[in-house]
């Protein structure tokens, strides 16, 4: 290193960068408060919501129809959706969970759960539960090789 090439100088540290925010949450958020949430029910869709999926469903249709080959047979989509087959999730934090036997059932699109004045229960009268069907005999368990048993050799 000579006069005219002096040795390099190191860098100054600069200011420190500032801590990146933490992710949000991944998932559902409470319906109730926005927090993240722990426990999920069914409920049935409002009049509007039917309409809206009615409409978006008929949207759909429409479109296909449209980019459909007009040498092939027309499409057939079956009929609507109606309310009687399509739920709405609903979400709750653990300030706002109804009963695990509540959130097992389907409710009544008027449900107003999760509301702090019904909690763990809601204000409808939910869907009851399906019964179980009678388990049929389970298959026997095949036979495995002797050398797969522990202990046999």
């Amino acid at each position: 290193m000579d006069a005219l090439n002096p040795p390099p100088v190191p860098d100054a540290p600069g200011p420190a960068p500032a801590p990146e925010p933490a992710p949000a949450p991944a998932g559902p958020a409470c319906t109730a408060c926005g927090a993240t949430a722990v426990v999920q029910w069914q409920r049935r869709p409002t009049d509007e919501e039917i309409a809206d999926a009615i409409t978006a469903e008929q949207s759909r249709r429409d479109y296909a129809r449209q980019m459909a080959d007009p040498q092939a047979p027309e499409p057939d989509f079956g009929p609507l959706p109606t309310g009687d087959d399509m739920t709405i999730a609903v979400y709750g934090c653990g300030q706002h969970a109804i009963s695990l036997d509540a959130a097992a059932r389907v409710h009544a699109s008027s449900c107003t759960a999760p509301n702090d004045a019904d909690l763990p229960a809601c204000d409808c009268t939910p869907e009851t539960l399906p019964q179980p069907e009678p388990a049929d005999e389970p298959a026997p368990a095949p036979a495995l090789p002797a050398h797969w048993l522990p202990g046999a050799e």
